[in-house]
């Protein structure tokens, strides 16, 4: 009786076991699930913040396109009024403006290709870079525009010829 009770006792222990073995196989599959889910969550979570980024940065970049677009508007326009300047002058000026307009443009190109992550496959440490760049390009850009802007208003005040002809290219350029 007693060899069976302890046989009993072993046999339940190994039931109990493997009992055990199943809920804990249960319960380990059930985690790994969760971890594959979670991290497809996770790295969709990192992709969209890289693209936030990147919008963020791309954002700053139109701005600074038109910036560069609306103050060549309005310097040629006035350009185009100045009858202190020649056609061949103001065909020199068309060409300037039109290289500046054409690098414009080529960044933006270049800005697109480096977004477009489909296109371009990099690091997104590279991708930021490239981002970087051609912010700093696109910047440059804008102030080599307002430099040149500068120039031929400082040209325009002095081929000035008496007093009212100045004031009236100051206020034409609102200068002070």
């Amino acid at each position: 009786m007693q060899n069976q009770t302890i046989w009993l006792q072993n046999t339940q222990k190994t039931l109990e076991n493997a009992m055990s073995k199943a809920k804990l196989s249960e319960i380990s599959e059930w985690t790994q699930r969760q971890r594959n889910l979670y991290q497809d969550y996770f790295a969709e979570l990192n992709k969209v913040k890289h693209v936030i980024s990147y919008y963020h940065q791309v954002k700053a970049i139109g701005s600074s396109q038109i910036r560069l677009i609306q103050a060549y508007y309005k310097a040629w326009q006035l350009l185009k009024k100045d009858t202190h300047f020649s056609t061949p002058e103001l065909k020199y000026m068309a060409k300037v403006y039109a290289g500046i307009l054409k690098e414009s443009v080529r960044q933006i190109d270049q800005l697109l290709l480096v977004v477009d992550s489909f296109q371009t496959q990099m690091s997104d440490a590279a991708r930021l870079e490239l981002i970087r760049q051609a912010s700093d390009q696109a910047d440059q850009t804008y102030f080599d525009l307002l430099s040149f802007n500068q120039q031929n208003i400082g040209l325009a005040l002095s081929r000035a010829r008496d007093q009212n002809d100045l004031r009236q290219i100051k206020g034409i350029y609102g200068v002070q």
